[in-house]
């Protein structure tokens, strides 16, 4: 194959200290929210109901202003946050996200020659993305037969035929719903990324696995992955995407590829890190790569990083790059794969 890439809200109110009530200094008999800068002021001698001299009704409109804030902030897009982070739904859809991974990993596994069409799979269907228009993107376009058939994605229908059977293990035991094909393709690249980073640090140990293993959990990046996981809940689209807004990465020139990465806000940086993306042999891409001087720095960079035990500046960027990639255009519902749970009828528990 050749491809050296084997190598909540926070809280909006904090008060400050409440003074000594024998205290002159009027800054004393002040209280401060940090988030709002709501401010009771001290009320003079007489007339006060409070033990540190705030009239009730002061205090009651601090109270007011503060709930006003948070309901404030409650809404819009923190609505959909807050419900996003509900914590049953949060397990749900952490359990269901490690139990797809398990079922991607043991396939890509079993078929490894098949690593670089899966990346190249994930790139194809969220380059489609354009910019102007808002449309395209990682959005399942590319399982349609009449994309998945235009030049640019010859050679991988094997990888898409590894994914249709994945989906059927993974839609018998989601409670949630099918999963869709946009997140599918992208997890399955994640996968096989976190592969062949495995397979990278069990090579740096001569082939022991256990020892690799360990070397990988130690330093590797995977922690990195944070952001990628939480954009889980793309919806497919039901129409095959434009044709010709992605290159044919083999023929194509540098400056294609510059330009391309251009178009979608991104560039030779992160243009040279996804060179194992840019078909199935990752030295012969790097090797055009690095004819460009925009280009050139970042590939010998990342090739430099790869022989190192850590891999960290070709890793982080590289899941940085991926991260974005694989959201363009996107709407992220951050209830899917969630269920109503069975709710617990108190009246027949026994005690």
């Amino acid at each position: 194959m050749g491809v050296s890439f084997l190598s909540t809200t926070p809280s909006l109110v904090s008060l400050a200290p409440i003074p000594s009530p024998n205290s002159n200094s009027v800054a004393a008999n002040r209280f401060f929210t940090r988030a709002g800068a709501i401010r009771c002021s001290k009320i003079e001698n007489g007339d006060v109901s409070g033990e540190f001299g705030f009239h009730r009704r002061d205090v009651l409109k601090c109270i007011g202003a503060t709930v006003g804030m948070e309901l404030l902030a409650s809404s819009g897009p923190w609505v959909e946050m807050a419900t996003a982070a509900d914590l049953i739904q949060r397990r749900q859809r952490s359990e269901f996200q490690s139990s797809i991974k398990g079922t991607l990993f043991k396939a890509i596994k079993e078929n490894p020659d098949l690593i670089s069409s899966l990346l190249t799979l994930a790139l194809n269907d969220a380059m489609t993305y354009d910019k102007a228009t808002k449309s395209g993107g990682p959005n399942g376009s590319i399982r349609f037969s009449s994309e998945l058939s235009r030049p640019e994605n010859k050679g991988l229908s094997a990888a898409m035929s590894l994914l249709d059977e994945a989906k059927k293990e993974i839609d018998s035991y989601s409670k949630g719903g099918p999963i869709s094909y946009s997140d599918l393709i992208q997890f399955a690249a994640q996968s096989a990324v976190k592969s062949t980073f495995l397979a990278s640090a069990i090579r740096k140990c001569g082939g022991n696995e256990e020892k690799g293993t360990t070397l990988y959990a130690a330093y590797g990046s995977n922690g990195q992955w944070g952001l990628f996981d939480r954009q889980f809940g793309r919806s497919d689209t039901e129409d095959p995407d434009p044709e010709g807004r992605v290159p044919l990465w083999e023929k194509a020139s540098v400056q294609d590829m510059k330009d391309k990465f251009k178009a979608i806000g991104l560039g030779p940086r992160q243009l040279a890190v996804m060179s194992a993306f840019l078909g199935p042999d990752q030295n012969a891409t790097e090797a055009l790569l690095i004819t460009d001087s925009e280009v050139s720095p970042w590939v010998q960079k990342y090739q430099r990083s790869r022989e190192t035990v850590s891999q960290t500046d070709y890793e982080v960027d590289l899941i940085t790059t991926f991260t974005k990639l694989s959201s363009l255009g996107q709407q992220i519902n951050y209830e899917a794969y969630t269920y109503p749970t069975k709710k617990i009828e108190l009246s027949k528990l026994k005690l």
